[in-house]
């Protein structure tokens, strides 16, 4: 486990990126994975990561698991890899609109403030 001034560090940073509420990212979960034939499960919707995420917010930073902090590196080491707060687009094409939504479903929506 990590100790707790890293532990600290490490929930201050992922609170940081993962800038979507509880409630925003389940809602989000839900639809991007309704579809025209078939829709998850409301508590099943989105990516494993995504429901992980998920999880993390809604738990005191004492109940964390091992499993729990390797997910918050990921999270935080992918949304730092993924965006340049210099160089958000004021327009967003295809390509852009494909990376938010792949960011969003990690809890990380570019284009909120």
């Amino acid at each position: 486990m990590t100790d707790a001034l890293e532990l600290d560090a490490l929930w201050e940073e992922f609170h940081r990126v993962v800038n979507m509420t509880s409630q925003e990212l389940a809602a989000w979960l839900r639809v991007r994975d309704a579809g025209e034939n078939t829709e998850s499960l409301p508590d099943e919707a989105g990516t494993p990561t995504g429901q992980h995420v998920l999880a993390i917010l809604q738990k005191r930073r004492t109940d964390l698991t091992d499993d729990d902090i390797r997910v918050m590196h990921r999270v935080v080491d992918t949304v730092t890899a993924q965006t340049d707060p210099e160089s958000e687009p004021e327009t967003e094409s295809a390509d852009d609109t494909h990376r938010r939504h792949r960011l969003m479903t990690i809890g990380h929506d570019p284009l909120k403030p």
